[in-house]
């Protein structure tokens, strides 16, 4: 089992004690831990880090950390002369510990944190939450960030270690945002929490994947649920940190919240009538593919279906769907691929495989297809034409392979103008050209919009929403295997990623450049905004 942080410290502690030639002393085993408040000020304490753990009119046991200099121990002996002196070796949690007896925290007025455009506003924000963070203990700073980030339908957080301290960002609509500052020191303290909940070390020199999944009780009482998905990888300067937070509800997972026009929900709706085949959703990180694929599972969830997932890790929970996570932390454990062969024989209808990461899983998922079972699957790459030339290199021309491939779905979100707030505006020239310029590429099968007296929208702001947007939405581009691309896969020739989307465009693929800017033109967002995210 692994060793919660607390423990890993203390024994490294135990360990660094037996080199230095000390005793160890793991204060956690002290219930009853006195205070003598009359051999040392609290200003000394904290400047020579060290805590009188026992004491009487002949002894003083002193516990010492890592960090108290052997000057500090002969400057104690000098001063204490008429006392038998002997040290231990505490760790800097233990003397944490010990410290809030002599000098409890004052009691802390927790802040809800509100982003705002204006940057001395947001430099003041960061410097109150700064305060706070700094007054609390390491798991209610967790319990504080991980509030306020569903308080602000934040998606992540964001722990960057830096040459003269720690950044916290939270990521709102796909956009960072600076929301505070933290020692080193203090960042520690966080990081034996987060590291505790988590499960994973704080030694490492390894990326680590970790949940957390817990209830925290704060200081003024207020009860925070905790459950999010966290990544570190060690960096030049520290520990980095990404939580992905699982705010997520059964009634968020339908076909109707994806956004889908007619056209493409009536594709979709009848491939996953099909009782085999494969379905991708192309996309980066924070694309919503696991979204996309939820819904999907949803609608096919029945008495009648047996479904199985494998997944890294299972982000929410559906009755009736029998989900399987995969850990990833190390080469040693079973992968994607074995766990997909172990799942086929169970006879489920439907698999959904979290991840494609290699030629094995790509192969066995395939196979599977071929074989009377509906696959879907994510795929990391930058577009549908991109993930079949990625899945061509892994499986070589194979018409049975392609033949099973039934729709390629890549998708990017971008923020979603608020209706309240937006304001109409004329477009300028440069802009207007732009527009013209793909729209005169739409497939044939696509209704070309009016362009007269085209009118564009920009975001408005008022205090409640500074930046002007609300939520995002998915701009898309999918096609089945038919057509054109069929006959360009099941011949010999070469193919590139250009010459699959001309086929698939050929054959009434509306790219995602197209279908963002359909959505720029209703009104529903930016052209800056979509070509931020999309290049």
């Amino acid at each position: 089992m692994a060793l919660s942080a607390r423990q890993e410290e203390e024994q490294n502690t135990q360990k660094r004690s037996g080199i230095l030639g000390l005793t160890y002393v793991d204060t956690a085993q002290i219930t009853n831990k006195q205070i003598f408040k009359d051999i040392l000020s609290k200003e000394d304490l904290y400047k020579f880090r060290v805590i009188p753990i026992f004491a009487d009119r002949y002894n003083i046991s002193f516990g010492i950390t890592n960090n108290t200099s052997q000057q500090t121990i002969a400057f104690i002996r000098s001063h204490f002369l008429d006392q038998r002196l002997s040290f231990s070796l505490i760790s800097d949690t233990g003397f944490a510990d010990y410290m809030k007896l002599y000098d409890p925290p004052k009691e802390v007025i927790y802040q809800d944190i509100d982003i705002n455009e204006n940057k001395n506003q947001q430099i003041e924000l960061s410097d109150s939450v700064s305060k706070i963070l700094d007054q609390i203990s390491a798991d209610d700073m967790l319990a504080y960030l991980v509030q306020q980030a569903h308080k602000l339908n934040a998606s992540d957080i964001h722990i960057e270690t830096q040459t003269t301290g720690v950044r916290i960002r939270f990521r709102i609509d796909g956009v960072l945002h600076p929301i505070a500052e933290l020692s080193v020191d203090k960042y520690r303290v966080l990081l034996s929490a987060i590291a505790s909940g988590g499960n994973i070390s704080t030694s490492s020199d390894q990326a680590q994947q970790g949940h957390i999944s817990e209830n925290v009780k704060m200081a003024d009482g207020n009860e925070v649920k905790i459950n999010l998905r966290l990544e570190t990888t060690p960096t030049i300067n520290g520990m980095d940190a990404v939580m992905r937070l699982f705010n997520m509800r059964d009634d968020m997972f339908t076909l109707e919240r994806l956004g889908l026009s007619v056209d493409e929900r009536k594709l979709v709706d009848d491939i996953i009538k099909k009782p085999s085949g494969l379905v991708l959703v192309v996309g980066p990180t924070g694309s919503g593919k696991t979204t996309t694929l939820y819904s999907i599972l949803r609608s096919l969830s029945s008495p009648e279906r047996k479904i199985i997932t494998i997944e890294d890790p299972v982000e929410y929970q559906f009755p009736g769907i029998t989900q399987i996570s995969v850990a990833s932390k190390s080469t040693t454990e079973n992968n994607f691929a074995e766990r997909l062969r172990a799942v086929l024989r169970l006879d489920p209808d439907v698999v959904m495989v979290g991840e494609i990461r290699d030629n094995d899983t790509a192969s066995t998922a395939l196979q599977a297809a071929l074989t009377g079972h509906l696959v879907l699957a994510t795929f990391h790459a930058s577009s549908a034409s991109a993930a079949l030339a990625r899945l061509e290199n892994i499986i070589g021309q194979n018409p049975l392979f392609i033949s099973s491939i039934r729709l390629v779905m890549a998708q990017r979100l971008v923020r979603k103008l608020d209706e309240n707030t937006k304001i109409q505006i004329e477009p300028d020239a440069e802009s207007l050209e732009r527009i013209n310029k793909v729209v005169a590429t739409l497939p044939k099968n696509v209704v070309k919009p009016n362009m007269i007296g085209l009118k564009l929208y920009k975001p408005g702001s008022t205090e409640s929403n500074p930046f002007g947007y609300s939520g995002q939405m998915a701009i898309r581009e999918q096609f089945q295997m038919t057509g054109e691309i069929l006959e360009l896969l099941k011949s010999n020739n070469a193919t590139s990623i250009d010459g699959l989307e001309q086929a698939a465009i050929n054959s009434g693929m509306k790219t995602m450049l197209q279908d963002g800017i359909l959505k720029v033109i209703a009104g529903l967002t930016t052209l800056d905004e979509l070509y931020r995210v999309i290049g």
